[in-house]
């Protein structure tokens, strides 16, 4: 189950494609309008930045969570890579319009396409693009263990996907402190971040994967042709 779960990420890989054309827009609380739009700036001011992450997934049907942890590394436009040193190694890049997963126990690098073009503002508004109020109705909800200030972003049309998403927001540098998911069953999907460094003019390579000899690779974007 835990390799299963480490492929569920959280923005990258939880809302992956928009949904149908966004509705008209609702209003916001002002306050909370105002957060969201320092928020977005920030990000939009972010040229790359790098973090550690904790991701606690919780299965609501078995009652079961899988605790993970690795680091987590953005940049415009459009790529990321996750690297999830526990429980077990795993790595995911995003970059060029695919995705690719490396798995050194399983010995397989995995290439998918994913056009980026169909990623919800829940992800791009990470590389500055996308508008969130356009996707979701966001309110400010109380919640006395979060780190700062926590938003629930609820879909304006329904999405097989997931129900809701809650980002725990620093009201200082207005940065995502922690991202949680709500799948349909009920099943939470959160990540906390920190040591967030930002505008550190990160290589190229970081975004690169170079597996080691001996592993199969497996191309999913030549699957019909």
């Amino acid at each position: 189950m835990a390799r299963q779960h480490s492929m569920s990420l959280l923005p990258l890989l939880l809302v992956l494609a928009t949904g149908p054309a966004p509705a008209a827009e609702r209003s916001m609380a002002p306050e909370v309008k105002a957060l969201v739009d320092r928020m977005q700036g920030f990000y939009e001011r972010t040229q790359d930045f790098t973090a550690d992450f904790k991701q606690e997934y919780h299965y609501k049907t078995f009652n079961r969570t899988v605790v993970s942890s690795g680091t987590v590394a953005f940049q415009k436009p459009a790529k990321m890579r996750w690297e999830y040193l526990t429980p077990s190694k795993r790595s995911f890049v995003l970059s060029g319009e695919r995705i690719y997963s490396l798995d050194p126990e399983a010995q397989t690098l995995t290439k998918a396409a994913l056009p980026t073009s169909q990623l919800s503002a829940s992800v791009t508004f990470l590389w500055g693009k996308g508008k969130l109020s356009d996707e979701f109705d966001i309110s400010r909800t109380e919640c006395k263990e979060c780190l700062g200030t926590l938003l629930t972003l609820l879909p304006k049309k329904p999405d097989a996907r997931f129900r809701e998403v809650q980002l725990d927001i620093d009201p200082k540098s207005a940065q995502v402190r922690r991202s949680i998911v709500i799948d349909p069953d009920g099943s939470r999907n959160a990540i906390t971040f920190s040591n967030l460094k930002t505008n550190v003019s990160l290589p190229k390579e970081t975004f690169q994967l170079t597996p080691p000899p001996g592993t199969q690779i497996i191309d999913t974007t030549t699957a019909g042709r």
